[in-house]
């Protein structure tokens, strides 16, 4: 399991759509498994799952990519990465974990 963390200062909604299409486009393989979107007051939130087939590892891996925005605040993004691995009990190899969290950092 990779993970990143990161408050910008950017419009949500853009961000949210480079994002989707960055990641989208960064990989032949790579589908956004399901979303969320909820607003609380002036609170925003938007969840995204992908996937993307992982060469190196030769498996699947996912990311979970969270936004959060409190009014007009900086955009909080968290993201987390996961299945990464083909052993057993503990993980021998996360390069795919680690390229997949790399292509966000890139958008974000």
């Amino acid at each position: 399991m990779a993970k990143y963390e990161k408050t910008v200062n950017e419009d949500f909604t853009t961000l949210l759509a480079r994002i989707e299409t960055g990641i989208l486009r960064g990989s032949m393989s790579a589908s956004l498994e399901d979303s969320s979107d909820f607003q609380i007051g002036e609170a925003r939130c938007s969840v995204r799952v992908f996937e993307r087939y992982s060469y190196a590892g030769s498996n699947r891996v996912s990311m979970s990519v969270t936004l959060f925005q409190s009014g007009n605040s900086p955009v909080h993004v968290s993201a987390i990465t996961s299945g990464g691995s083909q052993a057993v009990f503990f993980k021998l190899n996360t390069w795919g974990e680690e390229a997949f969290l790399k292509k966000l950092m890139e958008l974000v």
